[in-house]
C-alpha cells in the first residue's frame, strides 16, 4: 500500500474552493451538493475502473479521490455558469477508450504508446507514440543499433537511474517521466499571472467568444465544456499541419468538437497570421497547448500582445511554462504526478490517459472562474499537476468495500450502503452532429472580424 503522508481534514469541494481562489475573489457557497453516493461504486461504473488494473488481474479501485474530485471540479463549473454543465464522469474520463475499445494493460498504457519501466531505484515511464521517437531510440541508448525498442529500453532501465534515464530522454525531446515516490499536492493545478486590465464588468460564458488553438484532448474538450456552457467556440487549424486527431477516431472526434465552428489559414503566410492575430483579439478566452517558443514563432506570444480588457489566456503545458521545452503526453504526464494504480506492489496506469481529461476539466474551471472574476489573466495550466492534485488529494472515505470477480466479471460491493455495481466498460461518445470539415467556417468567422481579414 502506497504512503500517502499526513491526512487533512479538506473537502473535495474545499480543495476546489482553494484552487480558485488564486483566480479572484469569486463567491463561496456552501458545499450543499457533498456526493452522496459511493465513490467506489461510482468508479465501478464509470468505465475509468475497467481500464486500470493488470490484463491478467482484477480491475483496481482509483487512487486518492478520483471521483468526488472530478464531481467537486464539476460542480463548481456548473455554478459559474449561466448554462449549468452537465458532465457525465464515464464519458469525461473514458470516452476516448470506449471509441477504440481500449482495456486495462498494467504497466503498458491503455493506448500502448507509453510504459512504465522498473530502474535501479525507482519507476519512469517512457512514451514512444511519433515514428521520431523510434528513430532516437539508438542515440537516446547511446547504440548504433535497436532491434527491439521496448526489450532494449527495459534492460538499460534496469542499469540506471529514473533520472538519468529520463534526462537522456528529454534530451531528445521524448516525453519521460520520473514516478515520485509519493504524490505531492501543489496549491493549484495552475499558475495565474495579469494579462489585460480585468473587465469593467464580469463576462459570462453564455455568447463569449472561445478560439481555440489546441488539438488532440485536453485543449479541445475543455473547449467542449465551455461550449456547453454557452460559449462560440471557433477552432483553429493550420491548413498545413491540421489536428492530428481528425486522423483518429471519428466518433471521439466528433463528440470533442461538434457545434464548433472551423477556421484553417496558413500560419506561415502574412495573411495567415494576420487572421490569426484578429482572431485573438476579438476572443474572449483563448485556449492553447503550444510550447512557448512556437507561440512566439508565430507572432501570438501572449505577453506580447494588446489585448481586450478581461481577455482570459488558458496556456495547457505538459510541465507548465516554467519548464517550456518538456514534452508530456496525458499517461506519462500522469506518472508524473503521481497519478498511478498499484497492483502486485508495483505501479500500473490508471485509466487511459488520464491527466488529458482532467486537465480538459480543470482549464474550463480556470477559463470560467477568471471570467466571472474580471478576467485578463493567462491561466497557465500544467498536466503534471493537475495529475498531482488528483493523486494526492484527501482520501474519501465511504466504509469498507470489495471486489469481487467472477465469471460474468467484477463486481464494488459497498458494506456502508449493502449495494453492489458490476464493473463496467468504457463506453464510445454519441455526438449529435459531426464536427465541421476542415476550413468549413472559414470566410464566415474572418468575415465577422471586420474588412480586411477575410
Amino acid at each position: 500500500m502506497r504512503e500517502r503522508g499526513p491526512v487533512r481534514d479538506e473537502s473535495p469541494a474545499h480543495t476546489v474552493r482553494r484552487w480558485l481562489s488564486g483566480i479572484g475573489q469569486l463567491p463561496v457557497e456552501p458545499d450543499t451538493d457533498a456526493a452522496a453516493t459511493c465513490p467506489y461504486l461510482e468508479w465501478a461504473a464509470c468505465g475509468a475502473m475497467a481500464l486500470t488494473g493488470e490484463a491478467d488481474g482484477p480491475p483496481l479501485m482509483a487512487p486518492g479521490s478520483m471521483l468526488p474530485l472530478v464531481n467537486a471540479v464539476s460542480r463548481a463549473l456548473a455554478r459559474l455558469t449561466a448554462e449549468p454543465v452537465r458532465i457525465d464522469p464515464g464519458l469525461l474520463l473514458g470516452a476516448r477508450a470506449g471509441a477504440l475499445g481500449l482495456t486495462r494493460r498494467g504497466a503498458v498504457c491503455a493506448g500502448g504508446a507509453t510504459r512504465l519501466l522498473p530502474t535501479a531505484d525507482g519507476w519512469c515511464a517512457l512514451t514512444l507514440s511519433r515514428a521520431d521517437d523510434l528513430d532516437l531510440l539508438p542515440a537516446i541508448l547511446e547504440r548504433d543499433d535497436v532491434r527491439d525498442p521496448w526489450s532494449e529500453l527495459a534492460d538499460a532501465a534496469r542499469r540506471t537511474t529514473a533520472a538519468q534515464l529520463v534526462a537522456r530522454a528529454r534530451l531528445f525531446a521524448v516525453p519521460a517521466a520520473v514516478l515520485p515516490a509519493r504524490p505531492r499536492e501543489p496549491s493549484a493545478p495552475w499558475r495565474v499571472s495579469p494579462l489585460a486590465p480585468p473587465a469593467v464588468r464580469a463576462r459570462p460564458l453564455d455568447g463569449a467568444l472561445v478560439v481555440d488553438f489546441s488539438s488532440m484532448w485536453a485543449g479541445p474538450l475543455c473547449a467542449r465544456l465551455l461550449g456547453l456552457a454557452g460559449a462560440q467556440v471557433v477552432k483553429v487549424e493550420s491548413t498545413r499541419r491540421p489536428d492530428g486527431a481528425r486522423a483518429g477516431d471519428h466518433g471521439f472526434y466528433d463528440w470533442l468538437h461538434a457545434g464548433h465552428e472551423s477556421v484553417a489559414v496558413d500560419f506561415t503566410s502574412p495573411h495567415g497570421r494576420a487572421a490569426l492575430a484578429a482572431l485573438v483579439r476579438a476572443a474572449d478566452v483563448v485556449i492553447e497547448a503550444s510550447r512557448p517558443r512556437a507561440l512566439a514563432q508565430l507572432g501570438l506570444a501572449p505577453e506580447h500582445l494588446d489585448h481586450r480588457p478581461g481577455t482570459v489566456w488558458i496556456s495547457i503545458t505538459g510541465y507548465g511554462r516554467g519548464l517550456p521545452e518538456r514534452v508530456a503526453f496525458g499517461d506519462d504526464a500522469a506518472v508524473a504526478g503521481g497519478l498511478v494504480g498499484r497492483s502486485r506492489g508495483r505501479p500500473v496506469f490508471c485509466a487511459d490517459a488520464i491527466a488529458d481529461p482532467l486537465t480538459g476539466l480543470v482549464a474550463a474551471l480556470g477559463a470560467a472562474g477568471s471570467l466571472r472574476a474580471g478576467g485578463g489573466q493567462l491561466v497557465d495550466v500544467s498536466m503534471r499537476d493537475v495529475a498531482a492534485a488528483f493523486a494526492a488529494a484527501p482520501q474519501v472515505s465511504h466504509g469498507p468495500h470489495r471486489v469481487r470477480t467472477g465469471a460474468a466479471g467484477a463486481v464494488v460491493e459497498c458494506a456502508a450502503s449493502g449495494r453492489t455495481q458490476a464493473v463496467l466498460h468504457a463506453r464510445a461518445p454519441v455526438a449529435p452532429l459531426g464536427a465541421a470539415d476542415l476550413g468549413a467556417d472559414t470566410d464566415r468567422v474572418l468575415a465577422r472580424l471586420g474588412p480586411g481579414v477575410a
